[in-house]
């Protein structure tokens, strides 16, 4: 993939000056990335300089393994107000492609003046960066020591017995598992463009959203989820109660493909050609087929009220 219009190339960089600069993908924004970016802020203002997070768009992984897709957590857009709202000075999206590929971890850290000149560097323990992973911490180390720049080590986070990792939260997700991601830190989210169905749903009493993403989302395991949509656009408040269907209308559709459509809670309105965000929060129940429409807007209204009870509306 060719990565989003939000990722920039090197020679396209803002011009920061000196700051205090972390990187990776940041897919997600989880409580570990959350701990290296405050890390980083707070290095960044012991030596009075900016702080940068650089998240590589695509994901490097889609670069060396040939035909490899990698689910997003979030849109590249999502994932840097979010690391902006840590307090980071500067989230910049980097086009990863194969020129920067080739560099290595210190050619790399030189390709980014003048418009960074890197004081500090923050990683995690298991971290790497540059080519064939070689900007391992020991070399890093062995570079500050040489160059006077800082480096600090951020140990990863542990819950349940295992390092909190996007991937981790994807699988997660795939299973259904909205609790679990959000305990790594990672609001399951959403973000598409409302296009036209076949208005199955406004004639059951329920109008849906049918969403096409831009992007290649971390779809959750196919079923029934509540959340909060957000009419407003990306980064808009997610204050619209909603259920959230990810399958494939077996009712009507027995060999359908996988849809999501988003059904807001005591709202009528047109949403065709809007940007709608949806944050899951709960998972209600499995996709099935029914017997017949009356079968099904009775399970529907079940939904409704299960959907709200989960979002603490009753």
């Amino acid at each position: 993939m060719s990565g989003s219009p939000h990722a920039i190339g090197l020679g396209d960089l803002p011009l920061i000056g000196p700051a205090v600069l972390t990187l990776g993908v940041f897919d997600g924004v989880h409580r570990g990335h959350v701990t290296i970016l405050e890390a980083a802020r707070d290095a960044a203002i012991e030596q009075g300089v900016a702080s940068v997070a650089i998240a590589f768009d695509p994901p490097p992984d889609e670069v060396l393994q040939n035909g490899v897709v990698v689910p997003r957590l979030a849109p590249v857009g999502t994932n840097l107000r979010r690391i902006e709202a840590v307090g980071i000075t500067h989230a910049v999206a980097l086009r990863f492609d194969p020129d920067i590929r080739r560099l290595t971890a210190e050619a790399f850290l030189a390709a980014l003046a003048p418009a960074i000149e890197v004081r500090g560097l923050v990683m995690s323990r298991q971290s790497a960066f540059g080519w064939n992973r070689s900007g391992t911490v020991v070399r890093m180390q062995a570079h500050a020591d040489a160059t006077g720049m800082s480096l600090v080590v951020v140990e990863p986070i542990e819950i349940a017995g295992a390092i909190v990792s996007s991937s981790r939260i994807r699988r997660a997700i795939a299973d259904g598992d909205m609790a679990l991601a959000r305990e790594l830190g990672v609001r399951p989210y959403l973000e598409g463009t409302v296009v036209g169905g076949d208005r199955r749903g406004r004639e059951l009493g329920f109008p849906t959203a049918n969403l096409e993403f831009g992007y290649a989302p971390a779809l959750p395991a196919i079923g029934v989820y509540a959340g909060w949509a957000a009419l407003d656009g990306p980064g808009g408040a997610l204050d619209r109660p909603s259920l959230v269907s990810v399958g494939t209308r077996p009712t009507f559709h027995p060999a359908g493909e996988v849809l999501t459509e988003v059904h807001l809670l005591d709202f009528d309105g047109d949403l065709y050609g809007i940007e709608l965000g949806v944050e899951l929060v709960a998972r209600l129940r499995d996709e099935r087929r029914f017997d017949g429409v009356a079968e099904l807007v009775s399970q529907m209204r079940r939904d409704a009220d299960e959907g709200r009870a989960a979002l603490g509306l009753r």
